[in-house]
């Protein structure tokens, strides 16, 4: 993709996020996102087929900076040198609160359960490399209820609480894990988890 369909891939993301602070998902339509984005309807179309997929693309876009497999020493944090599952996952909330603008619309009606799906997915492959579960527990509903308590705290934070920093967040969630899920043990920290 050269620089100029990237910035015109930008602006349609640009213009999507604004109208879903907006509008519903449901009632938003291809023809509002044009006129948002002052583009034509050719140019759309030769980025998205859908709303739909133009939604994905941004879920896309933004889960593969925040998920990324190599943690770099970034200007507002540093987990270069961290390799904690509970590190992992303080990360990962700074770069949602990094794109809170474009993500906050994204928790509205129907639009919230599409963007928690694609979140839950990206999350199980961090949350699958990292936890352990007694063996008493089923690994698959462990982790299910991890990664759904995480995006559920996550759309809490980010729809209204977003004043809490994301080191309080991954100690709340961690604090609540260990009361909630006591059998799941993150791998690496070799304990259960637990902020203290």
């Amino acid at each position: 993709m050269d620089r100029r369909q990237r910035r015109t891939r930008n602006l349609i993301f640009t213009a999507f996020s604004a109208l879903l602070e907006r509008k519903t998902y449901t009632s938003m339509t291809v023809q509002d996102i044009i006129d948002e984005a002052d583009i034509g309807r050719s140019t759309f179309y030769a980025h998205f087929e859908t709303k739909d997929e133009l939604l994905k693309a941004l879920c896309t876009d933004i889960f593969d900076h925040v998920f990324s497999e190599e943690i770099l020493c970034e200007e507002k944090h540093d987990f270069s040198h961290h390799s904690s599952f509970r590190d992992r996952i303080t990360h990962i909330l700074y770069h949602l609160q990094e794109k809170q603008q474009s993500i906050r619309g994204l928790f509205s009606g129907e639009c919230g359960e599409i963007f928690l799906r694609y979140l839950k997915e990206y999350l199980c492959q961090v949350f699958d490399e990292h936890i352990t579960v007694s063996e008493n527990v089923p690994h698959d509903y462990a982790l299910d209820l991890a990664v759904s308590s995480f995006a559920e705290t996550v759309r809490w934070w980010l729809k209204g609480h977003s004043a809490y920093s994301p080191e309080q967040m991954a100690a709340y969630y961690f604090q609540c894990s260990a009361f909630c899920i006591p059998g799941i043990i993150a791998r690496g920290d070799d304990k259960a988890a637990d902020p203290c």
